[in-house]
């Protein structure tokens, strides 16, 4: 099995002043089984990611630091107390590829990075960021499963399947085409979540929006009647009303999960 490994960490050049933060760099990563399906997986703390499927037969990763305060850093002191100051904020990170399945870690917690990457369109995402950006994928045929703590996720053009989280950030997707056999979620704490699905898509929406509205033009079927669920044993005695709603579009189908705390839900037909 061909194994791929590449470990970047790029210095910052005290002697000309020049700050890598400012430069994008780019890592061709060559793929096991050109042409077969995998998997791209990528998790940050702080930062972006654009992930774009196209023609091409193999991975292409585009970085830059975003931290906003690499100027300010270039101006502190190159002394201090007699002693040279060395340090820097430099990337680094690891790239692994095993069978087609690509893996992207080793990233500092404290480094602000942004990543556009380029991948076949055959391929699954799995990406994660807590601060500092949006998550961003288009022309993607696979699975899907992102999750981002302060930003939005957009899907364009993407067809299969997803499961999208977020805590403060919108979540929208546009689907050309679904994975009929897959349930999928989209669920967020404040923003909103806007969904388009193919016409003929078949689903049973599970809609739930706290401090907002939920907007659709599909014919819905609207299931009222398991409100109530009732438990009880020797001891409890327990009624919960569910103020979810139900709808079977198209006849019905997997569950698809759409909920908000604070923020309206757009269920759209392409």
């Amino acid at each position: 099995m061909k194994t791929i490994k590449h470990i970047f960490f790029l210095l910052l050049s005290l002697f000309l002043g020049v700050s890598t933060s400012l430069a994008q760099e780019q890592v061709v990563i060559p793929l096991s089984n050109p042409g077969a399906p995998g998997t791209l997986e990528l998790g940050i703390v702080r930062g972006s990611i654009s992930v774009s499927g196209t023609d091409a037969e193999q991975i292409i990763i585009n970085y830059v630091s975003g931290d906003n305060n690499a100027n300010s850093r270039q101006n502190t002191p190159q002394t201090k107390n007699g002693l040279r100051r060395i340090s820097d904020k430099s990337i680094g990170f690891e790239v692994t590829e095993s069978n087609n399945k690509v893996e992207i870690g080793g990233t500092s917690p404290m480094a602000d990075v942004n990543f556009s990457i380029s991948v076949p369109r055959n391929f699954s995402v799995f990406l994660s960021t807590v601060n500092g950006g949006n998550v961003i994928v288009e022309n993607i045929n696979g699975e899907i499963e992102i999750s981002n703590v302060n930003g939005n996720v957009i899907l364009t053009n993407v067809s299969g399947s997803a499961s999208v989280n977020t805590v403060n950030g919108d979540i929208s997707a546009s689907f050309n085409s679904i994975n009929q056999d897959n349930p999928m979620a989209f669920s967020n704490v404040h923003g909103d979540i806007d969904i388009t699905l193919p016409a003929n898509v078949r689903f049973t929406a599970n809609m739930k929006s706290e401090w907002g509205e939920i907007y659709t033009d599909f014919e819905m079927d609207i299931n009222r009647s398991n409100r109530e669920n009732i438990q009880a044993n020797s001891d409890v005695y327990k009624v919960s009303i569910n103020n979810s709603i139900i709808g079977n579009i198209n006849g019905g189908g997997p569950e698809y999960l759409f909920k908000t705390l604070q923020g309206d839900i757009y269920i759209r037909k392409r």
